[in-house]
Order: structure tokens, then C-alpha cells, then sequence
């Protein structure tokens, strides 16, 4: 087994991330019958497949999903290498790979990407809208630098820093607007409209709820926070957003706003990334300024206000 490049590794790896070689080919800016060939001849230097090849989809071998795991270490490592030599010469970040989760990504991001861009001139940034578990997996291996999120993550590999703390309001139909705030126990069993699972604003509201302790019960279920909004506006339930959201998502359908008495739900939202990484120091220099525009959002507050 000879003469493995980065090249070969890279273009493995992007076929496992698309789970196609056209969307890989793609994404590494290459002709699909170049990419094709070069994962071909890693295969052949292995003397194993990587992939199993379907019409439809491609996925890793046993053999291959230890091989990529590994393969993005090393790629990780060449990064974090160029990362060193720059910040050595004293030089700023030149691109950013930032994750952020959608219960924060439309609210936050327009006003971020304009602060960064305007303070780090130059900057190459590279945003990842998904859920808390695959950017944890993501920063894992390396294809994000940090990522936005709800905290605590609680992963001992990874650096959290708190930025701000908002509380969560009820969204319910303009025709409830006199009526008393209801409070946890009473929301419980209301027909409570929840984001789908893997979100992890789905588990807080839950938890505000106490619903291990209510009666089984069907729940309704959107991918967005804008979907549930609107189904409120329709008559079919209420549901819970978090403060930020509410300038933007409460404008957009004949809903009421209410606001609960103590104890309040709320989250920290909080920026993480890799203990190992070599950016730490610019990464908290970014994570200042990330807070700084976090908090001219509404309902946004500073971490030891809560």
C-alpha cells in the first residue's frame, strides 16, 4: 500500500458526507469522472472497497467506515497545521467553518454575518444549519471550527463558552389573548405543537412541561419553529419559541404572545469548539463578538443576568 495522497482522502471522505459521487464531485469542485477515479484508485491501493455502490445511494463499507474515520483525523490535522502557521505570523482566522442550530440560525446569523465580515476583513465564512448531534458530530471530525448552540453539551473533548440566556414564550391563537397564562401543569394538557425530534428545543420545552409526569397523549410534531407558528395562527395548538424569535416569527400569523410567571423557561446559548484546536484564542476573540450581536436580538440578555 503505496502512495496514499490527501487528495485521495478528501475525495473519499466528501463521497461518505454527499452519500453520492456527482453531489462529491461537486462539492471538491471536480469533473464526477475524476473524483470516481481517484476514489477507485485509493481502492485498489487498499485492496478493499470504501463504498458499497447502489444506483441510489453509496455508503461506507465496515472496512471503509474505519478507514474514513481515520482519514479525517489525519485531514483534521493537515488543517489544523495550516491554522498554526498562520496564527503563528500572527495572523487572523482566514476561514471559518461555524455550525449553528436552526432555533437560532434565522434570527442570529443576518446581523453575525455582517458584524464578522465587517471586523475580520477577509474572512471566508462557511455556515452549517443542523441539529445540536450533527454538528457535535461535525466538529468531531473535523469539518466545523465551532459551532452556535444550546448549552450545556457536556462532551469533554469540547470547549463551552456561555453567551446569552433568553426565556421562552407562549405562542397561542390571537382568540386566547385575554385569557390567564397557563402554567406548566395546565400546558400539559393543551395540544402543545413541539419541533421533531433530534431538536434540541424540543427537549427543553419538554422538560418545562414535566410531561414524564403527564398523560400519554399524541403530539404534533413541524421542522420549524416558522411551521409552528403558523399552525398556531390556524387555530390547530400553541407552542413554545424562544425570545429571539418572537420579532420575527409572532409578525408572521395572527398569534398572541404570552409570557410565563417565575419560574421562567429559558436556554443559554453558547459557542463550542475543540480543546485541541489551534484557533482557541481566535476562536474566543470571535465568540466575544458572536455575544456582542446576540444581544442586540430581543429578549437576548447576558449570561450572569439570568
Amino acid at each position: 500500500m503505496k502512495n496514499i495522497t490527501l487528495k485521495h482522502l478528501r475525495y473519499a471522505c466528501a463521497v461518505a458526507d454527499q452519500g453520492h459521487f456527482g453531489r462529491a464531485a461537486d462539492m471538491q469542485s471536480v469533473s464526477q469522472p475524476a473524483l470516481s477515479m481517484q476514489v477507485k484508485d485509493l481502492e485498489e491501493r487498499l485492496g478493499q472497497p470504501l463504498f458499497e455502490r447502489g444506483p441510489r445511494m453509496v455508503r461506507p463499507t465496515v472496512f471503509g467506515e474505519d478507514f474514513l474515520q481515520r482519514a479525517r483525523a489525519i485531514l483534521q490535522s493537515v488543517d489544523d497545521l495550516g491554522d498554526l502557521a498562520q496564527i503563528s505570523k500572527g495572523g487572523m482566522i482566514r476561514r471559518l467553518r461555524l455550525g449553528i442550530i436552526p432555533t437560532v440560525a434565522p434570527y442570529l446569523l443576518p446581523r453575525l454575518i455582517a458584524d464578522l465580515t465587517e471586523l475580520y476583513l477577509g474572512l471566508d465564512l462557511q455556515v452549517r444549519e443542523s441539529v445540536t448531534p450533527r454538528l457535535l458530530a461535525e466538529l468531531a471530525e473535523g469539518q466545523l471550527d465551532a459551532a452556535i448552540v444550546a448549552l450545556p453539551v457536556s462532551e469533554p473533548t469540547l470547549t463551552e463558552v456561555p453567551l446569552i440566556t433568553e426565556d421562552f414564550v407562549l405562542i397561542r391563537p390571537q382568540a386566547d389573548d385575554s385569557k390567564p397564562v397557563p402554567d406548566a401543569g395546565q400546558l400539559r394538557q393543551m395540544r402543545l405543537l413541539l419541533l421533531e425530534e433530534g431538536h434540541c428545543f424540543r427537549d427543553q420545552a419538554l422538560a418545562f412541561c414535566d410531561t414524564r409526569s403527564a398523560r400519554p397523549r399524541e403530539w404534533l410534531d413541524g421542522s420549524a419553529l416558522t411551521t409552528l407558528v403558523q399552525m398556531v395562527g390556524a387555530g390547530i395548538g400553541v407552542t413554545l419559541i424562544p425570545d429571539m424569535a418572537v420579532a420575527i416569527e409572532a409578525n408572521s400569523a395572527p398569534v398572541s404572545v404570552a409570557r410565563f410567571a417565575r419560574p421562567v423557561p429559558s436556554r443559554t446559548i453558547g459557542m463550542i469548539w475543540r480543546r485541541s484546536t489551534p484557533m482557541a484564542a481566535q476562536l474566543l476573540q470571535i465568540s466575544d463578538q458572536v455575544r456582542t450581536t446576540a444581544l442586540t436580538l430581543h429578549g437576548a440578555m447576558p449570561v450572569d443576568a439570568a
